[in-house]
Parts: structure tokens; C-alpha cells; sequence
């Protein structure tokens, strides 16, 4: 192409998007990289590169010097307060588990760099292992090619319209390679270390997040056995996820697990591993892809969490809010607030958020 139209690279200042406005440089786009400042500590030019967290201003200003392209930071912190970590106390204390990440893409990363690419003409790339297939009837994203890496599961939330504008230059890499290429450049991608998932509750856990930003959380109640015996107690529902085994503080002679949690009678419900496995699904506030809602019903691959296999499903249920599947052998630990990402093959055909048990 003789006529690239320019190219915003969400630059994290980590290694992927380094290496994704370096060959967009080379491809001869003219690349603009920008930095949201998404929480108060990522200001700070002095901040190890080390750090865990999303998006490391420092590097991403060096790295935009040694490509010769202009950086740019846009300070996005009271959205990301008021969409993301606000929606991420507010689902604990649903007694619900939140997925920020699949949030923070869809509202500010995308949502807020889309807009940014807009007024400038042109489109907008990211460093995210995906891939973007144009159909007769839409886009389909798609898992990227490093199985390991792949990032569709965050994505999956995308909108046609946020499809349509992106380019996913590590799609169709693996991650060997990208390390090669940031060595290349002088980057020092060793010392460099992965983003975590949760990128706002950076040097602590989540429960003392929580309970810094909402005091309420804490609110003592019982630990009971499905029977409704009582066996423990506990500091605040929100402190507490399913599948969750240690810091219950219970003596049952037998491992047990958070199997429930009731917001509502302020109740958290505890069982042994057999307890957690489930084979059907609920979920809500869908987002289907270009195919749009599916005739059912269909079989499915489908994924509960990030860091685990696609399962094989059928989905029985499907319209433009909501889904219901059934597994062909039991999951564990299905966690209502987190998400529910359907493929088939390589291709995400849709996802919503999981709903409490009926």
C-alpha cells in the first residue's frame, strides 16, 4: 500500500506493543503511539520498568524515541476509575467476580483509542495476540495462531465497529518471534514482565484494594454448608470467590471450597470439590459476532476463564441478551461476573457474562 493512512499504536510500554509500532514503522504507516494513563502510580516516568502493570509510561516515551514516531499520553484515569475499578468493587460486593480486563478493553482501551483514531483519519493497533477475519456479514475475531499468548478471550467484547478499525500486527506471530524482534531493537525485554490481569491492584491483593476503596465490604457473616449448617464465619462476602479453598479458616477434615455466595442473606456457602462442578450455563449482556445470534442449537467450544481450554458445549439457548449452554462433562468453579466466551474452531462467535444460579 503507497497511501497507509495513519496507524495509533496503544503503546503499554511493554514488549508486544513496542514490537507492533516497530513493524508498522517499517511497513512504512505513519505510526503514532499513545499511552493511557489509567491509574494514578502510571505516571511516573521514573517507575521500574519491572513493574506489573499495564501501562508503564517511561518505556513506552523511550521506545517512541528509538522508533523516531511521536508518543503521546492521555490522562484516562477518571473514566477508568468510574467504569472499571468502581464496576470491580461494586461486583464483589454483588458477591460476584469481576473481569476487568474484558471490561477495561471494550470501554476505555478500545472505546477511548478508537475515538483518537477517528479524529486523526486513521486506525488503531494494539499488541494483543489476535486475529480480525472480514466476512460477508461482519468481522470475526479470532484466536491468535500461540496458543499460549492468545488474548481473544479479553477481546471478545469488540464491537463490529471496533473490529472494522483494528489491526492486530501478533496475530499471526508467536511470542519467540516478537522476543527476537525487541531484541533487535535494544529493547530490555528480559527485565520486562508481563502485564498482570488485575493492573490496579499492583503491589497488594485485591482484598486489601477492596477493602481500601470500600470500607462496607467488610461485613462479618456465617460460612454454611449446603445443608445450612453452620461452619465458620466470615469478614465480607466480597472477600471470597468460588472455588476459593484457602483463608476459610474451616476444620472439616476434608478440603473444602467456596461453592456460593449470597449478597443478598450475607452468606457464604462452603462444599467439598465435588460440589463445584457444574454442566450448564447461564449468561447475560451478550455480545455476538459478525455472524450474529446463532440458529440453536449448535456445539460450541467454551471457555470460563482465560488461563484454561475451550470446553466442548451445546449451546441450547441464544438470543440478543442472553445464552444458556451445557457442557459436555461437568466445570469447576463456574464464578457468576466473570465471562463466558464461545468459539467455534478459532473463530469467537460470541460472550456474555456468567449470571447468578437460578
Amino acid at each position: 500500500m503507497s497511501d497507509k493512512k495513519p496507524v495509533i499504536v496503544g503503546m503499554s510500554g511493554g514488549v508486544d506493543s513496542a514490537v507492533v509500532a516497530a513493524l508498522l514503522t517499517e511497513e512504512g504507516y505513519n505510526v503514532i503511539g499513545v499511552t493511557l494513563v489509567l491509574w494514578k502510580d502510571e505516571a511516573e516516568d521514573e517507575k521500574r520498568w519491572q513493574d506489573r502493570s499495564c501501562c508503564k509510561v517511561g518505556l513506552a516515551r523511550h521506545v517512541a524515541k528509538q522508533l523516531d514516531i511521536p508518543h503521546h499520553t492521555i490522562d484516562a484515569q477518571k473514566a477508568f476509575k468510574s467504569e472499571i475499578i468502581d464496576d470491580f468493587c461494586d461486583t464483589y460486593l454483588l458477591g460476584q467476580t469481576p473481569n476487568p480486563c474484558v471490561r477495561c478493553n471494550e470501554l476505555i482501551k478500545f472505546g477511548g483509542l478508537l475515538n483518537i483514531a477517528r479524529e486523526m483519519g486513521g486506525d488503531l493497533a494494539t499488541g494483543h495476540y489476535a486475529r480480525i477475519k472480514r466476512g460477508e456479514t461482519g468481522y470475526t475475531l479470532q484466536a491468535g495462531i500461540d496458543e499460549k499468548k492468545d488474548q481473544s478471550y479479553f477481546l471478545y467484547r469488540l464491537s463490529q465497529e471496533q473490529l472494522a478499525a483494528t489491526l492486530f500486527p501478533l496475530g499471526n506471530m508467536n511470542k519467540e518471534y516478537v522476543y527476537k524482534k525487541a531484541c533487535s531493537l535494544g529493547l530490555p525485554y528480559e527485565d520486562i514482565l508481563e502485564s498482570q490481569e488485575i493492573c490496579f491492584v499492583n503491589q497488594k491483593n485485591y482484598q486489601t484494594f477492596l477493602e481500601e476503596n470500600r470500607p462496607e465490604a467488610v461485613s462479618p457473616g456465617a460460612i454454611v454448608m449446603a445443608s445450612g449448617e453452620v461452619v465458620g464465619a466470615h469478614k465480607g462476602v466480597a472477600f471470597h470467590t468460588v472455588g476459593q479453598r484457602r483463608g476459610l479458616d474451616i476444620a472439616l477434615g476434608e478440603r473444602v471450597y467456596v461453592t456460593r455466595i449470597n449478597a443478598v442473606k450475607n452468606e457464604v456457602t462452603v462444599g467439598y470439590a465435588d460440589s463445584l462442578l457444574q454442566r450448564e450455563l447461564a449468561a447475560d449482556k451478550v455480545v455476538w459476532g459478525g455472524e450474529g445470534v446463532p440458529n440453536v442449537p449448535i456445539r460450541v467450544q467454551a471457555k470460563i476463564r482465560y488461563r484454561s481450554f475451550p470446553k466442548e458445549a451445546t449451546l441450547f439457548e441464544a438470543d440478543e441478551n442472553a445464552l444458556r449452554l451445557l457442557f459436555d462433562e461437568p466445570e469447576r468453579g463456574i464464578s457468576p461476573g466473570q465471562s463466558v466466551v464461545l468459539y467455534q474452531g478459532d473463530s469467537v462467535i460470541g460472550g456474555g457474562i456468567i449470571r447468578l444460579w437460578s
